[in-house]
């Protein structure tokens, strides 16, 4: 459609409201029939333009959205099994008790029996992605990755602000900690 046609076809559209509002009127008999066309089109144009910057607004946001979830989905696979890996960890802890109290007992087929199902265990849990968080004794404290329960006068002035005792195990899954090592710090 060209732009003759266009401004003909809005003049008669102001024409009918003309008329319906004033019951005679009519856009060809007034002069200046022209700029209301132009003040028209200029206001279409207008209305275009916040339209079409309105749709790219909301095509951005559906776009980061789409980003946005598929990166939580993402997060969700990493660590779907975080909830089962956490109350398995009390498992883990009360294998290393029973193994402390075997190797003390005379029945050396028990111990090597129940360190076995601990070795197959723990090599499971690590092939779904659960890691120990190596801690010993002297290691900086480091108050993003460890736990203080208490903390003691130092021993050496060297252990000052390390950490003296190990007295839980932390582990993690993947790159997120689901149990921070409970340590004793010197002070």
């Amino acid at each position: 459609m060209s732009k003759k046609n266009k401004v003909e076809e809005l003049e008669d559209i102001l024409s009918e409201d003309q008329n319906s509002e004033t019951g005679e009127a009519t856009l060809d008999n007034r002069p200046d029939a022209e700029p209301e066309a132009a003040s028209v089109e200029t206001r279409l144009q207008q209305q275009l333009t916040a339209e079409k910057d309105k749709f790219l607004r909301l095509f951005a946001e559906f776009e980061n959205y789409k980003k946005r979830t598929s990166k939580e989905r993402m997060d969700l696979f990493k660590t779907a099994g975080q909830e089962v890996m956490t109350a398995l960890l009390p498992v883990i802890d009360d294998f290393e008790r029973a193994l402390r109290e075997l190797v003390k007992s005379q029945d050396k087929e028990m111990f090597k029996g129940v360190e076995l199902i601990n070795i197959k265990f723990r090599e499971i849990l690590k092939s779904k992605g659960l890691e120990e968080i190596k801690v010993k004794s002297g290691d900086v404290f480091d108050a993003e990755v460890h736990e203080a329960i208490t903390q003691i006068p130092a021993p050496s002035k060297k252990l000052k602000g390390k950490i003296i005792d190990v007295v839980e195990k932390g582990f993690k899954l993947g790159d997120r900690i689901i149990r921070h090592p409970k340590v004793v710090v010197g002070n």
